[in-house]
């Protein structure tokens, strides 16, 4: 049976801190039973106050003093928040904790040493589990279909070991309780979420990937002698689908394995390969779902209405994004479509970290974007433009993007306006540069204006008349360059030296040619609006 959405509970903070608890987050005041769903993960940002959703998790960066924490909880209790994020060790004066109990928000610490950056990516996977599964087909093993943390806890029990698994670039997706039974390394690889490179190398330069990667069984791994990369032995095991290897589990062990927990270890490979690829799955899924609704909302109508609900984007001002890569007008080839679904996953995860009530999706080699907005029309344009340069400063130089701010939308029919403006001014990016990576309608309109009025003209066949037109047959009947004489006069603002010197002739042939296009094309150059119609023609008909 085929994959059909669901809409499954997310997680609620207990089942955040039974997953992430001891080695990333605590409980430092507050009850976590309290919530059963969080609706969103949102950074605090105390100049640009951020849209909450119900029961929102806030990840307070940077908020440590007492009197700061105390006032942010009295907004958040406000706003319905269902907890708070701080930086361990957590100042719980009497205040803050007299403050929390009054606004009904828990507070968690988060552990020195972890990014904030990686407890956001955690956290957003585990609200994310399970939103697309199988309709017959809930569980895999026993356990919760595509949710790695339960997966890697029942293997840990099964081992009696703290377990991770990984990707095959040693990126941590999920790992068990009892880290800090293991050594410090294991801990910085759980806080950085990536096993570090300097281990990963020692591991590399010992031929441990290569043996990993070689067999179905697994591989006992004895400490260096100088301990450089780790105290305890590590039993790891690749997780394989038919021949492409998809990750490892990887177990701090006291030594090697008992033939028992030897094949428990390779069934639970077997089982980890079906999850990974369950969740492979479930996001391919879920991008087409995601795909479906921001087209939905985008073409208007009742269907619209339903896909906002379903995005949970109803009743609120939106701003409108466009991102696409610089010069590229399709998406025929591989590479380029491989590198717009990077860039879309991208952009999905930068504007979801900055704002929950947010969605973003591939369309036709655009990644339209859609964020929840508050405040005057100005104001929002400003947000998304703040927020369009920080994702194009994080992503760097890789990708040449380009993002369109289509503008703040509240109806469905403003919705489809600010997606129309969004595409105009794609277009120009694409046909001419301007100069800019981040552009409004307000930057380009007459550039888009122009661009309308030549597909106007294209469409009704029309050529130059008047004065452009017979300049334009004398110069194909005397390769007299008439056209580019003026085109130059022109764009130099009648300034016949600077016009001269961009068609590399001197000032008095310029000035003889100037006087023969007035003559040729009978066209009165002090004429405002003579200038104005052949300046237009030129703009439209004459490329």
């Amino acid at each position: 049976m085929n994959p059909v959405p669901t809409s499954r509970p997310r997680a609620g903070l207990a089942r955040v801190l039974d997953d992430l608890g001891a080695t990333l987050l605590d409980l430092v005041h507050g009850d976590a039973e309290r919530t059963d769903e969080i609706g969103g993960v949102v950074i605090h940002d105390p100049v640009d106050v951020p849209v909450l959703p119900p029961d929102a998790l806030v990840l307070g960066v940077g908020v440590d003093d007492p009197d700061q924490v105390v006032a942010l909880l009295e907004v958040l209790g406000a706003a319905g928040a269902a907890g708070l994020v701080l930086r361990a060790p957590v100042q719980v004066t009497p205040e803050v904790r007299a403050a929390a109990d009054a606004a009904g928000v828990a507070l968690l610490g988060l552990s020195r040493g972890a990014p904030w950056a990686h407890l956001a990516a955690m956290l957003r996977s585990l609200l994310a589990e399970g939103d697309v599964r199988v309709a017959d087909e809930e569980t895999l093993g026993g356990l919760p279909s595509g949710d790695l943390f339960a997966v890697a806890n029942a293997i840990a029990s099964l081992l009696d070991a703290p377990i991770t698994i990984e990707d095959r670039s040693s990126r941590v997706l999920a790992f068990s309780g009892r880290q800090d039974e293991a050594d410090p390394s294991r801990v910085e690889t759980i806080l950085g979420r990536q096993v570090p490179e300097r281990y990963a190398r020692i591991l590399n330069e010992r031929g441990v990937f290569g043996e990993l990667y070689r067999t179905d069984q697994p591989v006992f791994i004895s400490p260096a002698d100088d301990q450089s990369a780790f105290s305890m032995p590590r039993v790891a095991i690749a997780v394989r689908a038919g021949d492409e290897v998809l990750g490892s589990i990887w177990a701090a062990v006291s030594g090697p394995l008992s033939a028992e927990r030897t094949e428990s270890l390779v069934d639970a490979a077997k089982l980890v390969a079906l999850h990974l690829l369950r969740v492979r799955a479930g996001a391919d899924v879920r991008r087409r779902v995601r795909a479906d609704l921001v087209s939905s909302v985008f073409e208007g109508g009742s269907g619209a209405r339903e896909a906002l609900e379903r995005l949970r984007l109803r009743d609120t001002s939106l701003v409108v994004f466009g991102v696409t890569l610089a010069g590229h007008e399709s998406v025929a080839d591989a590479s380029t479509a491989h590198e717009l679904q990077r860039l879309a996953d991208a952009f999905a995860l930068h504007l979801n970290a900055v704002n929950p009530r947010s969605a973003a999706a591939l369309l036709g080699g655009v990644v339209y974007g859609l964020a929840a907005s508050s405040g005057t029309v100005d104001e929002s344009e400003q947000r998304a433009v703040q927020l369009a340069t920080d994702f194009l400063d994080r992503i760097g130089d890789r990708s040449q993007a380009v993002v369109a701010v289509g503008g703040a939308a509240t109806t469905v029919g403003e919705i489809v306006e600010a997606r129309i403006a969004t595409d105009r001014i794609l277009r120009v990016v694409r046909e001419r540069p301007v100069g800019k990576q981040v552009v409004r309608l307000a930057d380009i309109q007459t550039d888009a204006l122009l661009l309308e009025l030549r597909d106007l003209a294209a469409a009704r066949s029309e050529r130059p008349t008047g004065p452009l037109g017979r300049l334009i047959q004398y110069d194909r009947d005397h390769q007299a360059h008439l056209v580019d004489t003026l085109h130059a006069w022109l764009d130099a603002f009648g300034d016949v030296a600077q016009a001269a010197e961009t068609l590399y002739v001197h000032p008095n042939t310029f000035r003889y040619r100037l006087r023969r296009v007035t003559e040729v094309g009978q066209l009165d150059l002090r004429d405002p609006r003579q200038r104005f119609a052949v300046m237009l023609q030129l703009a439209v008909l004459g490329d």
